[in-house]
């Protein structure tokens, strides 16, 4: 970091000096993952896999002086690539702190999880840190067990399309929109016009598909012990507290990571093992508790979530808590 400043004030400086602006600086570009030991030694690895903020399949903007980075969706599928190569990794944890996200980028994420683990045949343990709440807990369901923190927060199995009218504010400020299409149901969810009973019932009827599809997903889950009738009650959008979760049979034990860590080596009968994560260079992880990736988005604001934060851009079907 010191030697990128160091360049940067010396290339400032010779432009200043020739009276030229044009200042040509390093781009960094995104590197392959590398792994880093946050704990432990020995030959056998637990790798500790991050799943926080909100889930997507987009990719990070770098800012002015760096490139992208990739998408939680991309790390994660790399993160087990290279997992599944390594004969050393004896167990996975997946530590979630993330509200959710696009129903697309977490099931995805849940897809590859159960795909690694059919390959790789090694235990994958989900371990909810903060909150781990719909598209969070979904990717959960993927692992052979949940446990979360005493103080977490999960459910909130559900499903909801957020959009924008600004049809009254159009017309305040005297602009009007014309479209011209193909068919009558072609711009569905405009945010220039409600939309009307019919278009709503089509949506709702989509996003009904959706929701079934997370129950299914919770109901096939390793360990789970709730009837369909069951579960049906639990998913109507509710939060709960670990406690509270363990209770109903969400979840099926709370404690710590370090209690994660401790259970995973004694079912594999490991004395002891290294726990490991992988990182981009530049990047550092003192310890487990150590905050998720850099290139983890971060909790957004509504706006953020729908368009990129345009409030003129798609909208978006999540598995998202967002109060």
């Amino acid at each position: 970091m010191r030697y990128f400043f160091g360049l940067m004030v010396m290339a400032l400086g010779v432009a200043a000096l020739n009276g030229c602006a044009y200042v040509s600086l390093p781009v960094s570009r995104t590197m392959p993952l590398e792994e880093q030991t946050v704990e432990g030694e020995g030959r056998q690895k637990l790798l500790l896999l991050d799943v926080g903020g909100v889930i997507s399949e987009r990719e990070k903007s770098g800012g002015l002086l760096s490139r992208s980075t990739p998408s939680l969706v991309s790390s994660i599928r790399e993160s087990l690539l290279k997992a599944e190569k390594d004969d050393n990794v004896a167990g996975v944890i997946v530590r979630i702190n993330s509200p959710g996200g696009t129903v697309t980028a977490s099931d995805i994420i849940y897809h590859d999880l159960t795909l690694f683990k059919g390959r790789k045949k090694v235990p994958v343990v989900a371990c909810i840190t903060g909150i781990g709440t719909s598209g969070g807990y979904y990717i959960a369901a993927a692992a052979d067990e949940i446990v979360a923190h005493p103080t977490a927060v999960t459910g909130s199995i559900g499903v909801m399309l957020m959009r924008f009218n600004v049809e009254g504010l159009m017309g305040k400020i005297g602009v009007s929109e014309r479209t011209i299409k193909s068919g009558e149901k072609k711009d569905i969810l405009s945010p220039f016009r409600a939309a009307t009973p019919e278009e709503e019932k089509l949506v709702q009827t989509i996003i009904d598909r959706l929701h079934g599809r997370f129950v299914d997903v919770v109901q096939t889950r390793p360990n789970n012990k709730l009837s369909r009738l069951e579960l049906e009650s639990l998913a109507d959008g509710r939060i709960f507290t670990a406690d509270q979760a363990l209770q109903v049979k969400l979840i099926d034990r709370t404690g710590y990571l370090d209690d994660v860590i401790d259970a995973m080596k004694k079912k594999l009968g490991l004395e002891d093992a290294r726990v490991v994560t992988y990182y981009r260079p530049g990047s550092y992880k003192g310890s487990i508790y150590a905050e998720a990736s850099p290139e983890a988005e971060r909790f957004g604001t509504l706006l953020g979530l729908i368009g990129g934060g345009d409030v003129f851009g798609e909208s978006q079907f999540m598995y998202l808590w967002s109060p």
